[in-house]
């Protein structure tokens, strides 16, 4: 059923995990219950994405709009964060994966910002697999972020263009994602990766990201690997 062609593999995967808080509902629990059991999906997501052999793999963890919701729901993510990493710190090393993050990191509170600094070092001679995490990130502050470096750095009109501004993104040492999946059965970018996914393919699933398991993200290959990729041409 999941027959995957490892020779047309896409070499960055990004995926929005969204429907925690539905998933919780529908169990008649709190949302933080969701966003616990979700990290059991980003474990096996994780996992298969390093067995099939994707090498660059981001997930979109906490934008900066999150930081508006309720302040207990905010504390808990936090309190998760930091006891997820931590217990898949073992995991990452025994998969040979290397940690990275990108988003304004200096927002999150110090205990967490501390346990994921630990880790990206740790980590940081992995080489099966990049998985970067999108903390307290968003696509329109990523650009504007770059816009000040430039400025700061007196670039002239003639230095900018598309190669020099990506040098100045968070991801400027990872390729642009082929492919981007969210779930929950949402259709939006929700302020994710806005210059990295010019022409990545989009795929979006019903999936609630608690549910959300490799074979899920097998079929996205799948789906992505039946398409004709043209880039703007016609042919």
């Amino acid at each position: 059923m999941y027959l995957i062609d490892k020779h047309n593999l896409p070499k960055h995967i990004a995926i929005t995990m969204d429907g925690n808080g539905r998933w919780a509902k529908t169990k008649g629990k709190l949302r933080i219950f969701g966003h616990e059991n979700g990290v059991k999906a980003v474990r096996d997501t994780v996992e298969g994405a390093v067995e099939i052999g994707i090498k660059y793999l981001t997930l979109y963890a906490f934008s900066t709009e999150n930081w508006s919701r309720p302040k207990n729901e905010v504390n808990a993510l936090m309190a998760l964060l930091v006891n997820a990493i931590h217990k898949e710190t073992k995991t990452l090393m025994d998969n040979n994966i290397k940690l990275d993050a990108i988003g304004d990191i200096t927002k999150l509170p110090q205990k967490p910002q501390k346990k994921l600094l630990e880790a990206i070092e740790k980590t940081k001679n992995n080489s099966k697999m990049n998985l970067i995490l999108a903390l307290s990130y968003s696509g329109r502050w990523e650009i504007l972020n770059a816009t000040k470096k430039i400025i700061k750095n007196n670039l002239s009109e003639s230095e900018i263009n598309e190669r020099t501004f990506q040098q100045y993104l968070s991801t400027k040492d990872v390729p642009d994602p082929e492919l981007l999946i969210r779930t929950s059965g949402e259709y939006r970018i929700s302020n994710f990766l806005l210059w990295q996914i010019a022409y990545s393919e989009l795929y979006f699933t019903d999936t609630l990201w608690p549910d959300f398991r490799r074979t899920d993200l097998k079929e996205a290959i799948k789906e992505y690997q039946s398409r004709e990729r043209r880039f703007g041409n016609t042919n």
